[in-house]
């Protein structure tokens, strides 16, 4: 009777790769190194780095502008403050679940898309969440330039007249942007180590201007928090729905993409708790720096400013103005760095691994980054909340949905890894290397709440599209699969595949 070949490692509950599946796999087309699944020796993140580094990404200028977008909208600063915190409970639940496969198998997002797109039909989930992504890096440059935008009107007088003035602000930011992210993932780790306290003071500092401006005009915290909303909205209702589904549409990327920063942590608890730490807490906290400053604006300058860099502008002060912007310049690389233009590479790489490195998808990644018009997103809080965040989520909201009907309900999260990676050969190419009824499962998850955006007497679905196409495709794609049966890793082929190792000797298995 012939032995089986163990092609994975098992050790507390977390695989690995064996070497000779490694070996097997290394020169196919849709295998390389950064898509690679990681070792057992590379899981070292416990919960302090997956909290550090949501705290790193939570606290940016996008966060602070969503909070603040959504008082221009015309809900009061507790309304804000609940949506907020709503928002992300909500998405904090698709994230763990798409965590998990990360750390038990070590897979990136695009290698875990696989598992229900087939492995060519991947690319097509990765480069949606890729546009996003790329949208994201747009966006972070044109904040970061108008930071620099607001330093040179302060020390070059004239420049704020100069008509391509803030183009080449914004384009020198992106370069600075593309640059750092073209040295590779191992940025990370670095900047969030020392962005992030820089952020938390200017915008702490930027509180207490606030509230001694407020106080200096006569008024006090009452008259901050205890005010009318910026506008009357026709129904409340569906303001605070669509802010809501723009809160989860804004974490939405990396509830598809965590798997790309999970499977470094050491823990599927490590995982759990990190993100449970880092994510609704500071994003709560976080907003509410948002808000309160809106809110004094109103008061200071007789309108609500969303925008933090128009109001450092705006404060008369050039010393504060230059430190100010220079720390949002700072904090907004790091977030931009980590949270969007990896992952974005990453997708992107998928496309063709053994041609498209890394560091070439990084260029790729900065091309689509200007191609989104990041200045007519930005243009307005409606733009930015209702227009970029709500649209966008109608298409991310089947596929997080698609994944996790994937991996818990159909194949009961056992995993082939090798045959990720494998081209004909393996369980997961299905026919031609793309699974239709996912493709199927994924327009039609998403054609009701799309006719929303053109239907006014259904446009609440639109509304609530992120929401409304999750729980389709959590429905209709187990439906379509239940008829697969070559895609799947029975328990009995799984203990043949996989080779048990006690905690006690991983490490020399790992040697």
């Amino acid at each position: 009777m012939s032995k089986i070949l163990k092609t994975q490692r098992e050790v507390g509950g977390l695989y690995e790769m064996t070497d000779v599946a490694v070996g097997r796999v290394k020169d196919s087309r849709y295998f390389n190194e950064d898509l690679a699944a990681t070792k057992l020796s590379q899981r070292t993140w416990g919960t302090y780095n997956v909290t550090a580094l949501w705290v790193s990404m939570c606290i940016c200028m996008p966060t602070y502008m969503m909070a603040a977008s959504i008082i221009s909208a015309g809900l009061t600063w507790w309304q804000a403050l609940l949506n907020v915190a709503l928002g992300n409970l909500i998405v904090l639940i698709p994230m763990q679940l798409n965590s998990h496969a990360g750390t038990k198998y070590g897979i990136p997002f695009p290698v875990f898309a696989r598992l229900s797109f087939g492995v060519w039909g991947s690319n097509i989930a990765a480069m949606a969440r890729g546009i996003v992504g790329a949208g994201w890096f747009g966006i972070q440059c044109w904040i970061g330039g108008e930071a620099i935008h607001t330093i040179l009107g302060t020390v070059i007088p004239g420049w704020t007249s100069f008509p391509l003035g803030v183009w080449i602000s914004f384009f020198g930011f992106w370069a600075l942007n593309v640059a750092i992210v073209h040295k590779g993932p191992e940025t990370i780790k670095f900047m969030q180590s020392w962005t992030v306290p820089i952020l938390v003071t200017v915008c702490i500092a930027l509180m207490v201007w606030a509230y001694a401006s407020v106080v200096g005009l006569g008024k006090g915290l009452a008259d901050i928090f205890v005010m009318p909303a910026a506008s009357k909205p026709a129904s409340f209702g569906i303001t605070f729905l669509k802010s809501l589904a723009a809160n989860i549409a804004f974490w939405s990327t990396m509830a598809l993409n965590i798997p790309d920063f999970s499977r470094f942590a050491k823990s599927q608890k490590a995982q759990f708790r990190g993100q449970l730490f880092g994510l609704p807490l500071t994003m709560v906290a976080f907003s509410f720096i948002g808000i309160f400053v809106t809110g004094a604006s109103r008061i200071i300058f007789g309108e609500f400013i969303w925008d933090p860099v128009q109001v450092v502008a705006k404060m008369g002060n050039p010393i504060a103005a230059i430190i100010g912007c220079l720390g949002i310049m700072i904090a907004t690389t790091n977030t931009n760095v980590a949270a969007n233009a990896v992952a974005t590479s990453n997708d992107i790489s998928n496309l063709n691994p053994r041609k498209i490195s890394f560091k070439t998808a990084t260029l790729i990644t900065g091309a689509a980054g200007v191609a989104i018009m990041p200045w007519k997103l930005m243009s307005s809080a409606s733009s930015y909340i209702f227009g970029w965040l709500g649209t966008y989520g109608i298409f991310l909201g089947p596929l997080a949905g698609i994944f996790i009907a994937d991996y818990y309900i159909h194949r009961k999260k056992l995993v082939d890894v090798e045959s990720l990676y494998s081209a004909d050969k393996g369980r997961y190419w299905y026919g031609k290397g793309t699974n239709k009824k996912a493709i199927y499962a994924w327009l039609l998850a998403c054609i009701l709440p799309a006719m929303g955006l053109f239907i006014p007497a259904i446009s609440i679905v639109a509304d609530a599209g992120w929401m409304v196409g999750f729980v389709l495709a959590l429905i209709i794609y187990p439906i379509l699969m239940k008829g697969d049966k070559v895609s799947l890793l029975s328990p009995e082929e799984n203990d043949e595949i996989t080779e048990s190792v006690s905690e006690g000797s991983s490490q020399s298995a790992n040697a």
